[in-house]
Order: C-alpha cells, then structure tokens, then sequence
C-alpha cells in the first residue's frame, strides 16, 4: 500500500514559487523524521532538506538553502517543502521520505517513500 503521497508539484517558471505536500497514509509522521529528496534524469537521487520530529531541527542542501524550507503539521499528518526563487537547475522528481534514525543526509536511513512528484523550472 501507499504510505506516502506527494502533491503540488507542477511547470513554473525560473523566480517562480511551489510548494509541495506529504501525506501520509497508516503511518503517524510525528513518529518520524521527514526528508525530502529529488532526482533528475541521468542523476542519483539528491539529499534536500530534512526535518526531525518535534520540528526543532532542519538540515538543507547548500543548493537549496535560503530558498528552500521545511516544514510538518503533526494534525494534519503532513510535512510541506515550500519552494521558493526556483531555477531550472531545480526541475526534478521530488519525493518525500522518513526516517526513524533522526534528521540526517544519509540514504539508508529513510524506509520509507512517496511516488514523488514532478518539478519543472523553465528558464
């Protein structure tokens, strides 16, 4: 089954605005650290932002940082990356992941994925 769901991804234009939701199904995502990840065709899989379970902690990539942020809300069972200053460098499938090891870049600590969701920055 489905344990995460991705949505509001889409085409923008470079300077342009997203933001993306992570819905989650059976899983309770306070129980977890969140991450986002994106991968471009042709490239591995890219480490963006994360954050831990009480939301005191975010981490991002050096690509993203101060354009980028993330952020949950426990009622909701959802966790959003709020893209913002987009450039074509950015255009992507996003997907939302969580970890039970805590807020980290590291791969193998996220069990479970969204679908993802498609990002496209024109120029």
């Amino acid at each position: 089954q489905v344990l995460l769901v991705e949505s509001g991804g889409g085409l923008v234009q470079a300077g342009g605005s997203l933001r993306l939701s992570c819905a989650a199904s059976v899983l309770t995502l306070s129980s977890y650290a969140m991450g986002w990840w994106r991968q471009a065709p042709g490239k591995e899989r890219e480490f963006v932002a994360t954050i831990n379970s009480n939301s005191k902690s975010t981490y991002y990539s050096d690509s993203v940082k101060g354009r980028f942020t993330i952020s949950r809300d426990s009622a909701k069972n959802t966790v959003y990356l709020q893209m913002n200053s987009l450039k074509p460098e950015d255009t992507a499938v996003y997907y939302c992941a969580a970890s039970s090891h805590g807020a980290t870049r590291e791969y193998k600590a996220y069990a479970y994925w969204g679908q993802g969701t498609q990002v496209t920055v024109s120029s």
